[in-house]
């Protein structure tokens, strides 16, 4: 017999489900929240990394941040950089994997992204609890945690 197509079968993967339902959401609200200052989610969240590190950083350090692949932030800071946005700087650590930087133009489109995030999630969070919404955090960053583990084992596992 066929269960219910929509409940899970247990509380962890009605959650894992709702993540990549809330992922999504997320995803669109940010392509509407920033879509007119020329960025999408994915250039915002590469912006994100540079700006919130407070130093520069290689493609492949972004993605190791972000959770990404090296090649999707690749692609999309090649999109950035051709829109002005970023540009590359030499990496006195390594030749070839250059650093990735925000021009003038990049800090202004991420001031104003950053300006119209934190009202809206004002609004999104209005009537939460800030503890219901930590413990809610700390949750979501045990299971990663768990997550990343079991990636470094199996990888580590596979021989690379």
């Amino acid at each position: 017999m066929i269960q219910n197509a929509s409940k899970s079968p247990d509380p962890l993967t009605e959650l894992i489900l709702t993540t990549f339902r809330f992922n999504g959401a997320l995803l669109a609200a940010g392509d509407a929240l920033v879509g007119d200052l020329g960025l999408t989610s994915a250039r915002w969240q590469v912006m994100g990394a540079l700006a919130l590190e407070g130093r520069p950083l290689s493609v492949a350090q972004a993605a190791r941040r972000m959770g990404l692949t090296r090649q999707a932030v690749q692609r999309t800071t090649n999109d950035l950089v051709a829109d002005g946005l970023v540009t590359f700087a030499d990496n006195p650590d390594h030749k070839r994997a250059r650093h990735v930087v925000l021009t003038a133009k990049g800090q202004r489109a991420y001031a104003a992204a950053d300006t119209r995030q934190r009202q809206w999630v004002g609004e999104l969070g209005d009537g939460l609890e800030p503890a219901e919404i930590a413990r809610a955090s700390a949750l979501m960053q045990r299971l990663l945690e768990r997550l990343q583990g079991n990636q470094e084992t199996n990888h580590d596992s596979k021989g690379g």
